[in-house]
């Protein structure tokens, strides 16, 4: 994969969904390499099409003119029987394994736990980064600022939504709590950045959610919206780019 078309995905919301349509193409191209083909004992439902193996997720019957034979999708994707025409191997998220319990074996490999999928990478405190991998060789991918990797749907979300990561921690901010009234912590709130006029948070039912003004724009805490930068008092400055792109920790 270029470091163009690694740009281009990063800087893209739907990047997930970007890159699980180019790598279906590879994972297409060799599946001889990481499944298997046998002829089986079982019989065809239907003269031809490609049916689930009764025990096994990432197992399937292919039959041809009535004759059938085992398959194995690459490892770490599973049959998915709703592909009908397309390629029947996906993602995990995306195929229901009921009453098919059993996979087979893992195939890691230093970057990846398995040969195909999507993975978090780093702790609690940082969820910004996944890890693609394709053949067990694994892509590292950064979320758009202020969104962290969301591994039940594969997708960069917001970090209060995402149940493996701390979004306080992650984003290095808290949302301030009224005691004179506790009810507020329900409301939206927004909070400009002490480190950078550009980046606010808005908090939602107590839990920050970072925000960008955007090149030539700061937050006006007076009209709570992004603004001029000249109209902001203290920040005639934040329309220049930010050379670090990373947090400030203001906790």
């Amino acid at each position: 994969m270029t470091s163009t078309l690694i740009f281009h995905l990063l800087i893209a919301y739907g990047i997930v969904c970007l890159a699980s349509s180019q790598n279906r193409d590879i994972v297409r191209k060799n599946q001889s390499d990481y499944g298997y083909t046998k002829q089986s004992s079982a019989s065809c439902p239907e003269r031809n099409g490609r049916f689930p193996d009764p025990n096994q997720c990432d197992a399937y019957i292919e039959c041809i003119d009535g004759v059938p034979e085992e398959k194995l999708c690459p490892e770490g994707l599973l049959f998915n029987p709703e592909a009908r025409f397309n390629y029947p191997c996906g993602y995990p998220i995306d195929v229901d394994c009921d009453g098919r319990p059993n996979r087979q074996p893992p195939q890691p490999t230093d970057d990846c736990p398995h040969q195909y999928g999507y993975f978090k990478v780093g702790d609690r405190e940082n969820c910004g980064q996944f890890m693609n991998c394709v053949e067990g060789r694994g892509y590292l991918f950064d979320c758009p600022v202020g969104l962290a990797f969301n591994s039940e749907s594969y997708r960069c979300d917001w970090p209060d939504q995402v149940s493996e990561c701390d979004a306080e921690a992650f984003l290095g901010f808290k949302c301030p709590e009224d005691l004179t009234r506790p009810e507020r912590k329900y409301e939206i709130r927004f909070f400009r950045s002490a480190v950078d006029c550009r980046r606010y948070y808005v908090c939602v039912n107590g839990r920050p959610r970072l925000q960008d003004c955007g090149e030539g724009k700061a937050f006006n805490d007076l009209i709570e919206t992004c603004d001029a930068a000249e109209n902001v008092t203290g920040c005639e400055t934040a329309g220049l780019p930010n050379e670090d792109s990373n947090f400030v920790t203001e906790l």
